[in-house]
Parts: C-alpha cells; sequence; structure tokens
C-alpha cells in the first residue's frame, strides 16, 4: 500500500475541514497538532482551499495535508501544486481518478455501490471512501456491501462523530474514519482553536479507548507469587487462575513467578487498536520493546512500551 495511505490508516481519523478564510489555516493546523493528529483534509468547498493547502504544507511540514471534495483535475493540480500529498473526492469520478493514478498521486474517491467498488478494484485502487456514510445505510450497509471483496478498504466519511467512531473503527475492512465534528465551520470561523484542539484529543482518547486492564507484580519465585495470589484471594474472594509465568488473582492481579520488567511490576493498558497506540506512543517518543511482543493466530495482542511508572513497566493489551 501506498505510505501516505498506510500513514492515514495508522492515524485513524481524518479531519474533514471547511476553511473560509486562508487565514485561519495556520492556527487550526497547530490546533490539531496540539491535539495529537497531524493530519487535515482541506475541502475545495470554499476559495480558501488552495491558499489553505500552501500555508500548511509550508509552514507545518509534520502536517499530512491532504485535499478533500476535488470534482476536477484542474482541482487536483491546484491541490498537489500547493503541496496536498493525497486527493479525496465524495464519488467515483473516472477523469479524475486515472489522472492521480496516471501521476502516482493518491486518492480515495467515493463509493456507496458494488459497482463503485469494482471500479475502483479495476483501477487497482486498495482503498476508497465510504460517503455519504451514515445517510447510505451505516456500517450495516458497508458490512453487507463489502463482504464479497478481500483487496479492499474503507474511510467512512459523512456522519462519523464521536458516539459511533469506535463501532466503524473495529470492523476490520475500515482503513480510518473521516469526520469534522472536531473541525466544525463555525469552531474555526471563531477562532475557537482551544475547543478544535480539545475535541480532537478527546477523538484520539475514544479511539484508542485505553484503560487499566490490570496490576502486576514481579515475585523473585514461584511459591512466593502463589502465597502473594492466595493472600489477595483470601482477602477480597478473588478465584485464582495459574498460568506458565504467572497467576491471576481474580482479573486485576497477576502475579509473576519471577522477576520481570518494572522494579515493583507493570501496569497493563488494554486498547481497541494496539498498532494505532503503538503508532500514537511514537509520536510521544516512547517506543515498545520488540521482545516482549505475544501474538495470537498472528495478530499482535500484547506488548511491553519502554517507559516506566514509579518503578512499574506500562504493558499494552489488544482488547
Amino acid at each position: 500500500m501506498n505510505k501516505i495511505l498506510e500513514k492515514i490508516g495508522e492515524l485513524g481519523i481524518v479531519p474533514v475541514v471547511k476553511i473560509e478564510k486562508a487565514k485561519d489555516a495556520l492556527p487550526l493546523g497547530r490546533a490539531l497538532l496540539d491535539g495529537d493528529l497531524p493530519i487535515a483534509e482541506i475541502t475545495f468547498r470554499t476559495s480558501a482551499a488552495e491558499e489553505s493547502i500552501k500555508t500548511l504544507t509550508g509552514e507545518l511540514p509534520e502536517l499530512l495535508v491532504g485535499a478533500g471534495t476535488v470534482l476536477t483535475i484542474k482541482q487536483v493540480r491546484k491541490a498537489v501544486s500547493a503541496g496536498a500529498k493525497f486527493i479525496v473526492s465524495p464519488g467515483f469520478n473516472p477523469k479524475v481518478v486515472e489522472y492521480c493514478i496516471e501521476n502516482s498521486i493518491p486518492v480515495t474517491p467515493g463509493i456507496n455501490n458494488p459497482t463503485q467498488i469494482e471500479m475502483a478494484l479495476g483501477r487497482g485502487i486498495e482503498v476508497v471512501k465510504f460517503f455519504p456514510a451514515e445517510a447510505s445505510g451505516g456500517l450495516s450497509l458497508l458490512k453487507s456491501m463489502s463482504a464479497p471483496y478481500t483487496n479492499i478498504k474503507f474511510i467512512p466519511t459523512g456522519g462519523i462523530n464521536q458516539n459511533n467512531l469506535c463501532s466503524y473503527l473495529s470492523y476490520n475492512k475500515v482503513h480510518a474514519c473521516g469526520g469534522s465534528w472536531m473541525v466544525k465551520a463555525d469552531l474555526i470561523s471563531s477562532g475557537n482553536f482551544d475547543e478544535i484542539t480539545r475535541l480532537t484529543k478527546e477523538a484520539i482518547a475514544t479511539m484508542l479507548g485505553f484503560e487499566f486492564a490490570h496490576l502486576g507484580i514481579n515475585e523473585e519465585t514461584k511459591d512466593k507469587a502463589l502465597n502473594s495470589a492466595n493472600l489477595l484471594s483470601h482477602l477480597f474472594y478473588l478465584p485464582v487462575k495459574e498460568g506458565a509465568s504467572s497467576i491471576f488473582a481474580g482479573p486485576g492481579f497477576e502475579v509473576i513467578k519471577n522477576q520481570y520488567l518494572g522494579k515493583h511490576g507493570h501496569i497493563a493498558i488494554a486498547t481497541n487498536d494496539i498498532h494505532r497506540a503503538i503508532a500514537y506512543l511514537k509520536k510521544k517518543d516512547i517506543s515498545v520493546l520488540p521482545e516482549t511482543a505475544k501474538e495470537k493466530d498472528g495478530k499482535l495482542k500484547a506488548i511491553y512500551i519502554a517507559q516506566e511508572v514509579s518503578g512499574f513497566a506500562i504493558h499494552l493489551l489488544q482488547k
């Protein structure tokens, strides 16, 4: 898959931005970066789009900027000349799509029926925009419609919000979701960029869904681990379940049979998407420890990060 499209999938959310005045582009871009979401799709719904893209790509190179609502080849040229790294169209315009393909420009055309999916597949397109998502039938339609097609992914856009974001992202054929709820036009025009940052952080938190899973306690030997687990069981009426390397007392305590990572033990944090969680932590300069990775059925299920808190290692778990 194209590197730009891979990055979009890694980020998971694409803010769809309508800017009326180009002067608002730079503070908008900074608000998204402050909200930990370094991507923006600037729609060609206004005359400020081209200048806004140019400003963002020139001033904020760490922001991945694309152009949306692109209807003509002329608009593609304007967007790319201004610095846009990807093109999004509301429908499937063969001329626009073919021009982008011929010029190696990442493009996600809009579709909402099987015929359009097959038009995309016939041109080697791997990611399409499902638009308008909710009005077309939502996740139920997408699941039914996409069932016969194994080699294409979707970016649902239109009606996506804080409440249904995770439902869409939980479907394995959804590459990312596009939405404007965190970058509403009135927030931009009124200069309420702090609210945009807050809503963006809220969207990221919802998507990743970090939750405390359990506390890991390091013991020196199997016998000491068993004693600790039995004590927790006695105190709090927790069932004890022994595994190869640890003993659980209820779901909340894991007693390790030997000294492992972390001076005291570890804190396990569950997440909706472990790969996206790793990507977002990487942006905070936090890496993972590959040698600690655990897989099930070929999928990553758990891994430690290279960060401790008060003597506890941190363990990511896939929900």
